[in-house]
């Protein structure tokens, strides 16, 4: 049996340490440039550096995408950016265009290079293609079956990687290649600027009438027609071992602390249960399922794993979330006295029920007795995000603990 890497994203350098402390084997994260996930904060060269050290003295790999589609203009400055990334040392680079992997393996030469899904990576020729480049993993194209990821492994050499997507949003899009948002916004999702114009709600509009919407709909909300649901993989862990993948990607560079954090502890628990006994996975499913649904999600499909989706595997209706728990803010120092500090993310207040997610699978219910600001005077609420506060809830909580509540309407 293949050793499973649980690879987890990170948009930044607390949702980086968050994703170390609930489980990640590896992490991946984006600089600031040349990543399809502009959007996201990303790290600076020297945020980069505090990561992968933070990182590495837990035992955890971190890799950088530059898996945008490279134009002219780019290759001057990716050659640039990788000179840079040489001070920061990361276990791989994400790359995509062979004119960056070209880059890479000049400027990078003892630096892993990874081949990004948006390269199309469908067939065994392909794996074989880069393992004699140089390449050692490639990221299957999300349009694959479990049959069809199991003949790749195959016909691969044993040396070579492969990682593939278990959960999280999908593209509507071929392998993530899209034109929507460089045609309706200007923003070109193959440089990093995914307006997400698949989440919108469209009408159909007549040639000769102009101005006339006529609605596209199953019900009164109208109909999203590009509006997948997300991938969870969390019931189908035994048939991705035996599939042959070697390293499960979550998605969500843009994602919280509390989704890394919930994402990241669930699958660990079911990873490791089931590498102990297959039975005790199985006992624990109930567990793995509430646990993942309380991050937020678009309901859940299992993509192309099992065959080519149906239309069950859209939304029509809607493009929100569900959204059982609000991320309160994650504790970032404790004052020996039962109080902790941490930057509050949502409104909360005192004599509200909270709850303590904890590193090692543990939930604590506890009713918030005090909250101080930084100068240490009390508030009974907690209404401005970002504002430094103290909090005592009668309990020990300790450093990279997250607090969050179960939303209002459930």
């Amino acid at each position: 049996m293949r050793k499973t890497e649980l690879l987890i994203p990170a948009g930044s350098l607390d949702v980086l340490k968050t994703a170390v402390i609930y489980g990640a084997d590896a992490v991946y994260i984006g600089g600031e440039a040349f990543g399809l996930r502009a959007k996201a904060r990303n790290f600076s060269i020297e945020e980069m550096q505090v990561g992968i050290a933070f990182a590495h003295e837990r035992g955890v790999k971190v890799y950088v995408t530059a898996n945008i589609l490279a134009h002219n203009g780019d290759l001057p400055g990716v050659e640039a950016y990788f000179k840079e990334l040489k001070q920061a040392e990361p276990d791989a680079l994400i790359i995509s265009d062979p004119g960056v992997f070209d880059i890479a393996r000049r400027v990078l030469p003892d630096t892993d290079i990874h081949i990004s899904t948006q390269a199309n990576n469908t067939n065994y020729g392909t794996y074989q293609f880069w393992h004699r480049m140089g390449a050692k993993r490639v990221v299957s194209a999300r349009e694959l079956s479990l049959e069809e990821i199991r003949q790749i492994r195959a016909n691969i050499p044993q040396d070579m990687e492969i990682e593939s997507f278990i959960h999280g949003a999908m593209c509507i899009s071929y392998s993530g290649r899209c034109l929507l948002s460089n045609f309706l916004t200007g923003r070109d999702a193959n440089q990093g600027a995914c307006t997400h114009p698949c989440r919108w709600k469209y009408s159909l509009v007549e040639e000769t009438r102009p101005g006339e919407y006529m609605p596209v709909y199953e019900g009164e909300r109208g109909t999203y027609i590009f509006n997948s649901k997300d991938l969870c993989m969390i019931e189908y862990i035994p048939e991705l071992v035996e599939a042959g993948i070697d390293s499960f990607k979550i998605e969500g560079r843009m994602k919280t602390a509390l989704y890394v954090a919930t994402v990241a502890r669930t699958y660990r628990k079911a990873i490791d249960d089931f590498r102990k006994d297959p039975k005790l996975y199985r006992e624990n499913m109930e567990w793995y399922k509430a646990e993942i649904g309380k991050c937020t999600y678009r309901e859940f499909t299992t993509g192309f794993y099992f065959g080519k989706p149906t239309e069950d595997a859209q939304i029509y209706d809607s493009n929100t979330y569900v959204k059982n728990y609000t991320y309160l803010g994650t504790a970032e120092e404790t004052d020996g006295n039962g109080a902790f500090r941490m930057e509050q993310k949502n409104k909360f207040s005192v004599g509200e029920t909270v709850e303590v997610m904890k590193p090692d699978g543990r939930n604590l219910t506890a009713v918030v007795r005090e909250i101080r600001d930084e100068e240490g005077n009390p508030q009974e609420s907690a209404p401005h995000p970002k504002q430094q506060l103290w909090v005592d809830l009668g309990m020990d909580v300790e450093v990279y603990d997250i607090l969050r509540k179960k939303t209002a309407d459930d």
